[in-house]
């Protein structure tokens, strides 16, 4: 697993928690960043306008945001939603996604539901969304970079989705040749550390599949009594 970012490691370790957990599978692994585009049925650019908080929350079916769509940077934006199903942080968890981080989701996605679940209120974001039984949900599953906090035009993580998004329209045999081309254009920008950071992002899809969180075979679970935990060699 990966660790909290630094400067939110007290606060987060405090935060409260949502009613549900997170226990991934062994072989699961966490999407890259092109293959969260190329799965999520929405990618909705929102803002906050309001919601529960999440000291309010006493479950699950409690938690909801409320969300003015801007743009549907994937999927018809007449069908996006007007609420999501998770909550509103209080100030002392308002923290927003770090701009130049384009490869681990935000911190509150380390604890909990292993999902980001509290947005600041007023807060634009970008959303990859779902369609089951009838209700948008977060894409990706745990760890992934749902929603991400993009408070202007220019941000890199819109650059890098809007990419991307193209890329995946394309037939999968140009896909690796479009992914180089923009890496080498990105990364001959040597005076642009933004250039340089989606660069990096880009190299990272061309390097494939990320590994599984753990290798499959025994595990222990941290929480379980000593006496019955499983052994390993």
């Amino acid at each position: 697993m990966r660790f909290l970012l630094p400067f939110a490691v007290f606060a987060l370790a405090a935060a409260p928690l949502p009613a549900f957990a997170c226990s991934p599978a062994p072989s699961y692994a966490v999407p890259t960043n092109m293959e969260l585009v190329a799965g999520a049925d929405m990618i909705l650019l929102a803002t906050v306008t309001g919601g529960a908080p999440i000291d309010a929350v006493d479950g699950p079916d409690t938690m909801r945001i409320d969300i003015k769509p801007i743009a549907a940077l994937k999927g018809d934006l007449a069908n996006a939603p007007a609420t999501l199903p998770i909550a509103i942080a209080p100030d002392r968890f308002a923290i927003p996604s770090n701009p130049y981080d384009l490869a681990n989701a935000h911190p509150l996605a380390e604890i909990g539901g292993c999902i980001r679940y509290m947005v600041p209120k007023g807060s634009r974001l970008l959303f990859f969304l779902d369609r089951r039984e009838g209700q948008w949900v977060p894409a990706g599953g745990p760890f992934s970079r749902w929603a991400e906090d993009v408070l202007t035009d220019d941000a890199p993580w819109l650059q890098a989705v809007r990419f991307y998004i193209d890329v995946a329209e394309l037939p999968e045999s140009e896909r690796t040749a479009v992914l180089a081309a923009r890496r080498d254009e990105w990364a001959a920008k040597d005076g642009d550390p933004v250039a340089q950071l989606l660069a990096a992002d880009v190299a990272r899809q061309l390097a494939g599949p990320n590994k599984p969180l753990r290798d499959e075979g025994p595990w222990v679970d941290p929480d379980a009594p000593a006496e019955t935990a499983p052994e390993t060699e």
